[in-house]
């Protein structure tokens, strides 16, 4: 027994979950477990995704500490059982834990750590439902307390919880400041596991939702490689390849973010499930888009829908590509004036803005694009200043002001470098490309496509390629075409009329009237004799 209990320990220590877990798992069965192990095996059974040997050891714990009469000791177990609750997303119960942890403190007029937790517990729901100015207090408080009595864990968390409130506040530098010194006590193992995981979490989530990529890519490389430390490990990993997907996303590295991706599916996928899962098949689902994999991306889409994430804007970015953008249109509007915090919006305008433009909405673009350059201007982060120019540029050359357009797309392309975002980057060359044709420079856009062809076939960006392969190959196009502008024109080219082409495409007269004009206009054709012979001239149809 005495060697089981060693064992265990040591395991424990090395953090090998799995075995930690199962040796204290076999010591308890025997009634062979002192107190301490039995908090060692509820830690154990969190780490291994085991959640119900975790309560049931929590409690365990709790009420021999009440049995032999130290409550602050019993409360300290009450108040972790309710912190592994919240992480779970178990308010209520979490909220009865605590209730009765603050009864023993109270009773027992406990001077210990365990009231910063109390505090701190309590203030989490107010974090939640966004009272930042309630709950701030409350962790500045704990965290007085937690240093007075030297604990660690306390001390990180009321600073991460501190961070996360200026942030929310605002106060955006004050909180980053808060969140790099927690990472600090994080990477140099000063607190426990479980705390350190919830860190690294929050920690990225919260500098990608101020688009700070720096700092997420340095923290998510660090959470790599924590994970990986621990093969038992099973609460965080999914987060964990989340957050890859996401920095190998936007980094380029498209084969390690598909493997990112279905990877997190089948870790979150449970049991238990973790509220982190349709993240996870949105993420799955943005790379089949990407690929032009549509079927697959739209099942990802759905299934990220079920387990409760949004499919926008990927979703509607998927209509458009499948030519569906009457479908797209009234999905993105309604997403976009459902929100109202301006970073959500600026998650989405890029999106509408782009499906705005395809719809020939010139005037909703326009908006869009003024409105991500004041986000840009306020929040002051290079990600949204190269979305900024982006967009500015692409509305721009919709707009028949390609010389102007071609500054902001320039600065745009300089700012994706910079971030190492291959596949943004290479867009926006297409866009230098056209207005390059529009201003009758076509060597210079030759050099573009190419440029841009050449990231495409890299990344397996496979609409995107085959976008920049027809403007490659039409030297005489004023601008590309979309994928419904394309579907319209091999039907003209078949002898169909407006009214046909409306019934086949399930669309309006009217609105098959606006894309026969626009393909004249970017093709510089003059009637339909001219669209079909462009169409069989560049293998539109045959």
């Amino acid at each position: 027994m005495a060697d089981r209990r060693r064992r265990a320990r040591d395991s424990f220590e090395r953090r090998s979950w799995g075995e930690a877990f199962a040796e204290l798992s076999a010591a308890h069965r025997e009634g062979d477990l002192e107190v301490e192990d039995l908090e060692r095996l509820a830690v154990a059974a969190y780490m291994v995704g085991r959640d119900d040997e975790c309560e049931d050891a929590w409690m365990g714990a709790h009420r021999e500490w009440l049995r032999r009469g130290e409550g602050d000791r019993a409360a300290r177990c009450a108040l972790w059982q309710a912190l592994g609750l919240f992480f779970r997303g178990d308010l209520a119960p979490a909220m009865g834990w605590v209730a009765r942890g603050r009864r023993i403190l109270e009773d027992g007029r406990y001077d210990c750590v365990g009231q910063a937790w109390l505090l701190m517990l309590t203030a989490l729901p107010l974090m939640f439902e966004g009272d930042t100015e309630a709950a701030y207090p409350s962790f500045v408080e704990a965290g007085e307390i937690a240093e007075r009595f030297g604990d660690s864990d306390a001390t990180m968390f009321a600073r991460l919880g501190r961070g996360e409130l200026l942030i929310q506040q605002g106060r955006i530098t004050e909180g980053i400041a808060l969140l790099d010194e927690v990472m600090v006590a994080v990477t140099t193992d000063e607190v426990s596991p479980m705390v350190a995981g919830v860190a690294y979490c929050q920690v990225i989530a919260l500098c990608q939702a101020v688009f700070d990529l720096r700092r997420a890519r340095e923290w998510t490389e660090a959470f790599s490689r924590w994970c990986d430390s621990q093969p038992d490990l099973v609460p965080y990993r999914g987060n964990c390849l989340v957050h890859r997907c996401e920095i190998f996303q936007l980094k380029g590295a498209w084969r390690d973010a598909l493997d990112a991706a279905q990877r997190a599916c089948e870790w979150l996928l449970g049991p238990p499930a973790w509220d982190s899962l349709g993240s996870a098949y949105y993420q799955l689902a943005e790379i089949q888009r990407l690929c032009g994999e549509f079927a697959q991306a739209e099942e990802s889409y759905r299934k990220a829908s079920l387990a409760g994430r949004e499919p926008e804007p990927g979703m509607s970015l998927l209509r458009l590509a499948q030519g569906q953008i009457d479908i797209a249109l009234p999905a993105i509007r309604r997403v976009v004036e459902e929100a109202q915090d301006p970073i959500d919006r600026s998650r989405l305008l890029p999106a509408y803005l782009e499906i705005m433009l395809e719809g020939d909405e010139l005037g909703a673009a326009r908006a869009a694009a003024d409105e991500l350059a004041s986000i840009a201007t306020d929040r002051d982060a290079p990600y949204l200043h190269a979305l900024a120019a982006h967009a500015a540029g692409a509305v721009l050359l919709s707009e028949g002001d390609s010389r102007a357009a071609l500054t902001s797309l320039r600065t745009a392309h300089n700012s994706w470098r910079d971030l190492e975002a291959p596949h943004p980057g290479a867009r926006v060359r297409v866009l230098i490309g056209i207005a390059c044709l529009d201003l009758g420079d076509g060597a210079s856009a030759k050099l573009e496509f190419e440029a841009a062809r050449g990231v495409f076939e890299e990344l397996g960006a496979v609409p995107d390629l085959e976008r920049v392969v027809l403007l490659a190959g039409s030297p005489r196009a004023a601008g590309a075409l979309s994928p419904r502008e394309t579907e319209v024109l091999t039907l003209v080219a078949a002898g169909k009329s407006n009214r046909a082409i409306a019934s086949e495409l399930f669309i309006s007269e009217k609105t098959v009237a606006r894309h026969v004009s626009n393909i004249f206009k970017k093709l510089r054709l003059s009637s339909r004799a001219e669209a079909t012979a462009y169409a069989f001239k560049h293998g539109l149809v045959r």
